[in-house]
């Protein structure tokens, strides 16, 4: 039996427990919404997804960036979409972080959306402009606690991670810098590439070709452990910073309502694709790491997301990073 035929006769399973109200699902290309700008990292890890779920489901995936005010405008977007199976979500931290950035929020993370699974998870780096004078960890600490507010901080905008790691970076050396927030961060890697800012803190996805080439200083990964892609890479724990743990996680969701049998569709076909070699191989280039089985399921990302909620919370309002 073929590959192609196993993976149409895993979908015709899930759906055969489920109802066949959906049995011709998809019948259409699907959108999956990215709240981040195109060529960033969050869309790099939904553009390779893409690929292998519209081989699996055999529709396109389309890709949409609705970027604005850390990825509430595209959650409040798919909170209000028709709940037809047709339109999903790929969103990382900031789902967990919004409630205490934004005191407007307009949805519920947790009661706003049907949950699908958890993808991956990706280390996060420090970087610094080609020309910036320290030369490794050490150096740029002394460098930090030297020039402070002098020192401009790129961050993809209000809730993303590289924020929230840059407020953690600052709040462990004891430092204020000068921050500059970008509308994602593909132009925020372009403003260190241009010198144009001094510092980033940005996904593997995003960071890995830039360490390579040297176009860029690294001083570590933000991680309390090292990472495979990077193996002789220190650690920022390792260097001083000690217990200092920030990754990127992804998840999927739908608009609320959306029936069961599909999310259940949906899902087999996500647990397929992240088996693939093509999407195994891109995310390992990237330095990303693809979630166990068990926390691909709708039950176990729920579970993660308000478990965040409470832990980032209290941080968050403690540090006074409310948006409105």
């Amino acid at each position: 039996m073929s590959k192609n035929i196993l993976k149409l006769t895993g979908i015709a399973i899930a759906l055969s427990l489920t109802g066949n109200a959906y049995a011709a699902y998809p019948e259409r290309p699907i959108t999956l919404v990215v709240p981040f700008a195109a060529g960033g990292p969050t869309d790099v890890v939904a553009r390779t997804l893409g690929a292998e779920l519209g081989k699996i489901l055999n529709q396109p995936i389309v890709v949409e960036n609705k970027t604005g005010a850390g990825g509430t405008v595209a959650a409040n977007h798919i909170a209000q979409s028709k709940p037809d199976g047709y339109t999903y979500f790929l969103h990382h931290n900031g789902m967990s972080t919004a409630p205490a950035l934004y005191k407007n929020l307009k949805y519920d993370p947790l009661s706003s959306f049907e949950y699908v699974g958890e993808v991956v998870d990706v280390p996060m780096t420090l970087l610094a402009r080609a020309d910036l004078p320290p030369n490794n960890m050490q150096e740029f600490i002394e460098y930090a606690k030297q020039n402070g507010e002098n020192i401009n901080l790129a961050n993809a905008g209000p809730g993303a991670v590289s924020q929230l790691c840059g407020s953690l970076l600052q709040q462990a050396l004891g430092v204020k810098f000068t921050t500059i927030p970008y509308q994602g961060t593909a132009p925020a890697m372009s403003a260190l590439l241009g010198k144009q800012v001094d510092v980033l803190c940005d996904q593997t996805t995003q960071t890995i070709p830039h360490i390579d080439a040297k176009t860029v200083k690294f001083y570590g990964v933000t991680t309390k452990d090292r990472i495979s892609k990077l193996p002789d890479a220190p650690t920022l724990h390792e260097q001083g910073l000690k217990d200092f743990d920030v990754k990127v996680w992804h998840g999927i969701y739908a608009p609320k309502g959306t029936p069961e049998a599909v999310i259940t569709t949906f899902n087999t076909a996500l647990k397929q694709a992240l088996k693939t070699d093509a999407f195994k191989n891109k995310m390992a280039d990237l330095g990303a790491e693809i979630v166990s089985e068990e926390r691909q399921s709708p039950e176990s990302l729920k579970a993660w997301v308000e478990s965040e909620i409470k832990k980032w919370g209290p941080i968050l309002q403690a540090e006074g990073m409310n948006v409105n």
